[in-house]
């Protein structure tokens, strides 16, 4: 999900509704306009609306197939049929309610990781509506731990303790932040921190690291994407190879696959079936360096005679994995297995 939905649906199901909806979408532009049946009457449906019977069925067959929702009916209707549609805050869509004469706009589904506050600001904007906004942290001006991880690219290893963190932080209690990059310090106020070592018994951990490594029970897990996998393969080395070496390499070495950001290899490899199904299987960018700018780079620890001689460079894998981290180090040199290389580098700091 983002911060701010993009693909947005907009819900009518009265005359009214349908007047707000039109200046809805004037202002979310690629927006779709679902108007019922029965709102119409004597008037045409818009030439920009698409046309639905029953509201239970359009909204259970649509509602995963967009970032969001604005439901111009009444937050009674929206809970009783949303409610069976719903799984979880990282993954369902936001949800706005409006009155169908445009005096508030609810946040009522997603309103951190979803967008919904977000959602319900910018349909207020377009409105003349009150945003009417409810999570705690916002309303009290306070940091949200959730919204942070997304404004940094983190991915929240254990979702079920955000509202862990968040109640300290509503609390004035400080937390420890163990963050060795570090990544996630300049984004909370030293006032919410723990003095290093100051730890008590009733402490809210949170740990900031691509490492796999054991912490205090009640601790939130932010992965970073600070690691970059180099990677070579022979012509037709299928997904499921270069899988097991990359799963089996960061295992052996204590490394987070969520705290992957992206492969990198040589140009040479744009068409290789097996590195670009592996990219969109790990949901990765896959980045291509051509033979002058790969050896550019001039810290390799295993060149290879055998590489140099059929590609006319002396690393793919190293030099690709440290181009691709901004000249990063690397935490996971050479590996060979079977038909596939690999190495491993974090990103420099300053490019988190």
């Amino acid at each position: 999900m983002v911060s701010d939905p993009e693909k947005i649906c907009i819900w009518a199901i009265t005359p009214g509704g349908i007047i707000l909806g039109e200046k809805l979408q004037a202002h979310f532009p690629g927006s779709d306009f679902m108007v019922s049946s029965g709102a119409l009457g004597k008037n045409p449906l818009p030439v920009t609306a698409g046309l639905f019977n029953r509201l239970g069925t359009a909204l259970e067959k649509d509602f995963k197939h967009y970032d969001g929702h604005i439901c111009i009916f009444s937050t009674g209707i929206a809970v009783r049929l949303l409610a069976p549609l719903l799984h979880s805050k990282l993954n369902d869509p936001a949800v706005v309610v409006m009155d169908d004469r445009g005096l508030h706009a609810i946040s009522l589904i997603s309103g951190h990781l979803g967008g919904g506050n977000e959602l319900a600001h910018r349909a207020a904007g377009a409105t003349g509506a009150t945003p009417v906004i409810t999570t705690a942290t916002d309303v009290n001006a306070l940091p949200s731990i959730d919204m942070i991880a997304q404004k940094c690219g983190f991915v929240i290893e254990n979702p079920q303790l955000i509202k862990t963190v968040n109640m300290a932080f509503l609390k004035r209690e400080k937390v420890a932040l163990v963050d060795p990059l570090p990544c996630l310090v300049k984004s909370l106020c030293e006032e919410f921190l723990e003095e290093p070592g100051q730890s008590g018994k009733k402490t809210v951990f949170i740990q900031c690291s691509d490492k796999v490594e054991p912490v205090p029970r009640e601790t939130l897990v932010l992965r970073p994407k600070s690691l970059v996998a180099g990677m070579g393969c022979n012509r037709g080395t299928d997904q499921a190879e270069l899988w097991a070496l990359l799963c089996d390499s960061f295992e052996k070495h204590g490394l987070s696959l969520q705290s992957l950001a992206a492969l990198g290899t040589t140009e040479v490899k744009a068409d290789e079936p097996g590195l670009l199904d592996l990219a969109r299987s790990l949901d990765v960018p896959i980045l291509f360096y051509d033979k002058e700018t790969l050896n550019s780079v001039k810290n390799i620890q295993n060149p290879s005679k055998t590489v140099e001689k059929f590609l006319g460079v002396k690393s793919v894998c190293e030099a690709a994995a440290i181009l691709a981290s901004h000249n990063g180090k690397l935490v996971v040199p050479k590996i060979k297995k079977g038909n596939a290389t690999l190495a491993v580098a974090r990103i420099e700091p300053d490019y988190l």
